[in-house]
């Protein structure tokens, strides 16, 4: 049963990565349309290869490297359950790509992204997810020490999150915007988006299968809890409604606001209480609205869908807001500090801001990391792949 039931949450995280790619479809330009699904499901593909020869035995210590027969019992488990746990946590390590994707498309070039992807889920993000989901270095044990309470993240607010944005940071700034998001004056050109309900389709997906993402991090079929699922459900639902006003019914906003909800709930869903997560859920949609419009059009920094306010902000928001709102003294369930979530928070938003900028800025100085100012205007489907989203019709047109 326990197999069975983290192979549907695997399945369903693995959903997740098809809402992403539809997401970043529908908001880039029609010329980097194929760029985008083909660099999702590759990244995948490359997060699944590192991650099975080195990132999980970075975070928890474990290879496969074995006679099947060792395999099928690993670690104490039966019927190949850590062949399948692998394969769940490999669906979140793979988010961290898939995160990034959406800040840096449209003028990245296509290997080296593969490098930062290899990196960063073979190395960066598992050093991180074994010091919290597996206590690794002492530093649950120090936070338990010092503070009351071990970090607490039950789905990955901080850990897949706010790593996976904080990372993109680095990213986005190490790449600079698009050619033709500012102007010399400094004005903001606006670059719309292709396709509003690929948009909208990407962000369903995402909703359902972050149902997966929360409710099968229990592990086991037994330890399954319908307060994670209430938790989210009234988080998203929070996140897109304060979206929808504070966006003033933009569909972009909407759409990425449920997602909002969604990334803050996901430290504390197994511990709040569920008006606490309702709040947390309106919070982030609003911090979402407000940061892009923020980082867009004050700060310059062209982050094409929105993923450092998304996740990097919204993710940093539920860590801490599972130790507010995760106490007994808020109607939660306990076991959690403020200043263990604060602290553990700030670690994670350190390592992938630095993580993020080494790593980004050693591709950019080795192998080059933008395309040339020729293929971005072209587009990065015709430039990288030799065709576009709409092949039967450009040979119509030429």
């Amino acid at each position: 049963m326990d197999v069975f039931f983290l192979t549907l949450g695997a399945a369903m995280v693995l959903a997740m990565h098809a809402g992403f790619a539809f997401l970043e479809v529908g908001t880039v330009r029609k010329k980097n349309q194929v760029n985008a699904l083909i660099r999702v499901i590759t990244d995948f593909g490359f997060s699944t290869i590192a991650y099975f020869f080195v990132g999980f035995a970075v975070a928890y210590d474990i290879n496969f490297f074995a006679p099947v027969a060792e395999l099928n019992v690993l670690a104490g488990g039966e019927h190949g359950y850590k062949m399948v746990h692998f394969f769940f946590l490999l669906t979140f390590a793979a988010a961290i790509p898939a995160i990034i994707s959406g800040g840096i498309t449209e003028r990245v070039r296509f290997w080296p992204n593969v490098v930062a992807t290899v990196v960063l889920v073979g190395l960066i993000y598992p050093f991180f997810e074994g010091m919290i989901w597996n206590g690794n270095y002492g530093f649950q044990a120090w936070l338990g020490a010092s503070f009351g309470a071990s970090f607490h993240d039950f789905a990955g607010s901080v850990v897949v999150h706010a790593m996976g944005g904080f990372l993109a940071l680095g990213a986005v700034l190490t790449l600079g915007p698009r050619l033709e998001r500012y102007s010399k004056t400094g004005a903001v050109n606006a670059i719309l988006p292709s396709n509003i309900p690929f948009l909208a389709l990407g962000s369903w997906v995402l909703c359902v299968g972050w149902f997966g993402f929360n409710v099968m991090s229990a592990g086991t079929a037994e330890a399954a809890s319908g307060l994670v699922a209430m938790n989210s459900l009234l988080a998203m639902v929070g996140g897109l409604i304060a979206a929808l006003i504070a966006g003033k019914n933009d569909p972009g906003f909407v759409h990425n606001g449920a997602l909002a909800g969604l990334v803050a709930v996901c430290a504390g869903s197994d511990i709040m209480h569920p008006v606490g997560a309702l709040f947390v859920g309106v919070v982030a949609g609003a911090v979402f609205v407000w940061g892009f419009t923020f980082m867009q059009n004050k700060l310059k920094i062209d982050d094409v869908l929105g993923v450092v306010p998304l996740h990097c902000v919204c993710g940093a928001w539920g860590g801490i807001a599972a130790g507010i709102f995760g106490t007994t003294a808020l109607g939660g369930a306990g076991g959690v500090t403020f200043m263990a979530q604060l602290v553990g928070t700030l670690t994670g938003v350190g390592i992938a801001v630095v993580g993020g900028f080494v790593v980004y800025r050693a591709i950019k100085a080795m192998l080059g990391i933008r395309l040339s100012e020729e293929d971005e205007h072209m587009g990065a489907d015709l430039a990288i792949h030799q065709i576009s989203a709409y092949p039967e019709e450009d040979m119509q047109t030429h």
